[in-house]
């Protein structure tokens, strides 16, 4: 008889706030924060989730808390009392591509339980702002090593110390991470003397696997065996809100789901592995980005919409 294996349980640390869109003068609000969107879509493609994070019990809050109920996301509050909703004010170009003003606060003064999730996923903000980001470090380090841990530090150079003292943070996190995902705009600000070398640099720390992504580029795995290079998928853009945090969930669902956590957690797998779960990855992000907000995909749109490319579900 074979032992049944439990599924994967995700908990997701980090920040949740309200993306105030402004598109040529004309607002709109739509739930955010990278974390937290990590966290829907992780969900949506069937992973069962836990979110650790802060909001308020004010209007904005009650916008989170309907979202991740929606997304059958569990929530554990993380602030001892959070007296305001943190906000992100995203202008939209007429490229699609957004930049952002903050209103944020993140202290992390009670740290979740982490007993009982094979996957842990921390980033963003949540990850690198003090004084919050001291005690998440903290709670990673000291992980079982059968945990897979991810991290995508998805920086906020307005919200973030130097970046002398994030890298070294970013470092931390990395030593202890399976999987690493950042933007080329993420190793151009860690990395200005050579932003080629953030890969590199982050293997050397520890990552077992580092994923940089560069748009409708497409992205580049990279593990101490070599690199392997996956392109985008090619979509009309609405705007691009929510694409990394969108790859990011496609990729930690993909590569267990393909590989399985023991030999992910070990090392086990072939490029055929790393380019199915980076595909699937970029499909997640390419119908992200094709919508409004960061609306990540479900399970039965993202297999949809790969077999639409001939290469199918991992």
């Amino acid at each position: 008889m074979t032992a049944s294996v439990s599924p994967p349980r995700a908990l997701v640390i980090g920040e949740a706030l309200i993306d105030i869109v402004d598109r040529g003068g004309a607002e709109s609000a739509y739930v955010g924060g990278s974390p937290l969107n990590v966290a829907v879509g992780l969900s949506r493609l069937g992973v069962e989730t836990t979110f650790a994070t802060e909001f308020a019990g004010d209007d904005h809050g009650r916008l989170i808390a309907e979202h991740v109920d929606a997304a059958h996301v569990a929530v554990v509050q993380t602030a001892v009392e959070a007296t305001r909703t943190s906000t992100a004010r995203a202008r939209i170009g007429a490229d699609g591509s957004a930049t952002y003003d903050f209103d944020l606060s993140w202290e992390f003064a009670r740290p979740p339980r982490t007993d009982g999730f094979s996957i842990v996923h921390v980033g963003s903000v949540g990850a690198l702002r003090s004084p919050g980001a001291d005690r998440v470090v903290e709670l990673v380090e000291a992980l079982p090593r059968d945990v897979l841990v991810s991290f995508d530090p998805n920086v906020r150079p307005a919200l973030l110390a130097s970046v002398d003292a994030t890298r070294d943070l970013v470092h931390r996190y990395a030593a202890r991470a399976n999987v690493v995902k950042l933007s080329d705009e993420d190793a151009e600000w860690l990395y200005p003397d050579d932003p080629s070398s953030a890969a590199g640099r982050l293997l050397e720390q520890g990552a077992a696997i580092v994923v940089v992504t560069r748009g409708e580029q497409g992205s580049t795995l990279s593990t101490r065996a070599g690199d392997l290079h996956v392109p985008g998928h090619a979509v009309d853009v609405v705007d691009t809100i929510g694409a990394g945090d969108s790859y990011m969930s496609g990729l930690i669902a993909a590569l267990v789901r393909g590989i399985g956590l023991e030999r992910l957690i070990e090392g086990r797998f072939v490029d055929a592995d790393l380019a199915a779960a980076g595909r699937a990855a970029a499909v997640a992000a390419g119908i992200t980005v094709s919508r409004a907000g960061a609306a990540p995909p479900t399970t039965v749109e993202l297999d949809a919409a790969l077999a639409l490319t001939g290469v199918g579900a991992s």
